[in-house]
C-alpha cells in the first residue's frame, strides 16, 4: 500500500453538549467540491490506517475528508472494557448526525455537499443518519461493513450506496446481500476477489479506494448537474 501525498489537516472538536466532543481531523484539498465524513468500526478510531490512505485517496479526487471519533474520550475508555458503546448503532448515528449538522454550520465546509463512508459497524450507523437526512447526504459507501445492522432504517435510505465486501469475507458477505436486497435506493454490491475482512492483500485496499472515489465522484457530479439543469 503506497500512501499518496498528504495535505494539510486540521484538528476539530464537534459540541455534543454537557460539554462534551467529538475530536476529528478534517482535511480540505483546494477548490474541494464535497465533503466524505467517515464512520470507523468497532474499536477502531479516526487513525485507523485503512481510512486515513483511504481519505489521502479521496482528497486527491478533490473531497475534503472529515475523519472522526464517535465516542469521546470518557466512552472510549468505558468502551475497551466493556464493549457497551460499539454495537450502539443509534447512538453512533446520532453522532454522525450531529457532525453533518456542524458541517453545515462551518464557513469553510458550508457549501460542501456531504458524504459517508463506514466501515464495519460504522457503515450501519452511516446508513442510519444518511436515512435522517435524505436532502444532505449524497451518497454513501460501505467498507466491508455491517450494514444489516441499520435495520429498518435501510428501506429509508435515498443516498445512492455503494457496498464493498472481500470475497473471502464469507459471513459478511452473506450479510452484506441479504442487507442490499432491502436498500430501495440506487445501490451497488462490489465483490472485491481475494480479499478478507481488512482488505490487507496486497492492492485491495487501493481497489476500495479507487472504487469509492469513483462512486463519490459520479454522484457528486450527478447532484451538482441536477442543480444546474
Amino acid at each position: 500500500m503506497t500512501t499518496p501525498q498528504t495535505f494539510p489537516c486540521e484538528p476539530v472538536f464537534i459540541p455534543l453538549g454537557s460539554a462534551a466532543v467529538l475530536a476529528g481531523d478534517l482535511c480540505i484539498p483546494p477548490g474541494a467540491s464535497g465533503v466524505v465524513v467517515f464512520a470507523h468500526g468497532s474499536g477502531s478510531s479516526r487513525h485507523s490506517p485503512r481510512n486515513r490512505y483511504v481519505a489521502q485517496e479521496l482528497q486527491h479526487a478533490g473531497l475534503a475528508t472529515l475523519l472522526l471519533d464517535l465516542l469521546t474520550e470518557a466512552e472510549e475508555q468505558r468502551d475497551i472494557h466493556t464493549r457497551q458503546y460499539r454495537f450502539d448503532i443509534e447512538l453512533l448515528a446520532e453522532r454522525l448526525v450531529a457532525s453533518s449538522e456542524w458541517l453545515a454550520q462551518q464557513p469553510t465546509t458550508r457549501p460542501l455537499e456531504q458524504d459517508y463512508f463506514g466501515a464495519s459497524t460504522g457503515a450501519a450507523a452511516a446508513l442510519v443518519a444518511a436515512a435522517r437526512l435524505p436532502e444532505r447526504i449524497r451518497a454513501v459507501v460501505s467498507r466491508g461493513g455491517r450494514p444489516d445492522l441499520a435495520g429498518d432504517a435501510l428501506e429509508k435510505v435515498r443516498a445512492p450506496t455503494l457496498l464493498l465486501v472481500g470475497g473471502w469475507d464469507e459471513g459478511v458477505l452473506q450479510l452484506n446481500q441479504q442487507a442490499f436486497e432491502r436498500l430501495s435506493c440506487e445501490k451497488k454490491l462490489v465483490v472485491v476477489p481475494g480479499a478478507t475482512h481488512l482488505f490487507e492483500e496486497p492492492g485491495k485496499l487501493e481497489e476500495v479506494a479507487r472504487l469509492a472515489r469513483g462512486w463519490f465522484v459520479k454522484h457528486l457530479g450527478l447532484a451538482r448537474g441536477a442543480e444546474h439543469a
